[in-house]
Formats: C-alpha cells, structure tokens, sequence
C-alpha cells in the first residue's frame, strides 16, 4: 500500500506535466522520458553549481543520460516518418 505522504513527496520532487502534443503510445511515452531526463539534468546542475558534483563527473552523468535519451528516441521511433503519415 503507498504512504499518502509519499505520493505527495514524490510528485513534488518529480513532477510531470500534461502531454499536449499529437498524441500517440510512442509520444507520450517519449514526453515522459523527455521530462524525466530535464529534471535529472536540473539536479545534477544544481548540485555541480553548489560544489557537491565535481564538473567532470557532472558531465559524464548528462552524457549517460543523453545517451539513454537518444536510445530511448530510436526504440520509440520517434522522428521516423512511417508510411501511415505521408501525405
């Protein structure tokens, strides 16, 4: 059972927007992984600008989550014209 408490921590410390864009699994997928990857991006910036992450570690964890981002953008196919959206 989830701790009321809990969900409230984390939709604080994690929230999501609505999706507004075309709506297909795919996209909605992709926003969520998109969203997920500005907010640790944000943690890491902030910790890096307060002294707590040394630059270059800081940089090797955004390119880890580039990287996860960019694999995450070609599971999904995103960006990949399929024959049902052609004109």
């Amino acid at each position: 059972m989830t701790n009321p408490d809990q969900v409230s921590k984390n939709s604080f410390l994690s929230p999501q927007s609505r999706y507004y864009g075309s709506f297909s699994p795919e996209h909605l997928a992709f926003n969520a992984n998109l969203q997920e990857f500005a907010h640790k991006i944000g943690y890491i910036s902030a910790l890096e600008t307060g002294g707590k992450l040394a630059p270059e570690q800081a940089y090797e964890q955004v390119k880890g989550l580039w990287k996860q981002l960019k694999r995450s953008k070609k599971a999904l196919s995103i960006g990949v014209e399929r024959p049902s959206e052609t004109r």
